[in-house]
């Protein structure tokens, strides 16, 4: 049995919010942090992956 693929969001800022997306069902809202050294940060609660946009696609 294979577990599903944590939910993976592309986003433009370093900072960004998690709530588990669910509602009722999702967990509290955390604040994260995407370190320029990896480009991108996982959500402790739920697993999901916030990945900065690359500088060279920023300008499309």
């Amino acid at each position: 049995m294979t577990q599903p693929v944590p939910e993976v969001e592309i986003v433009t800022q370093t900072r960004v919010a998690c709530d588990g997306g669910g509602g009722a069902l999702g967990h509290p809202r955390v604040w994260l942090t995407i370190p320029e050294e990896t480009g991108f940060v996982e959500c402790g609660y739920c697993d999901k992956r916030f990945v900065l946009k690359g500088p060279e696609d920023r300008a499309a």
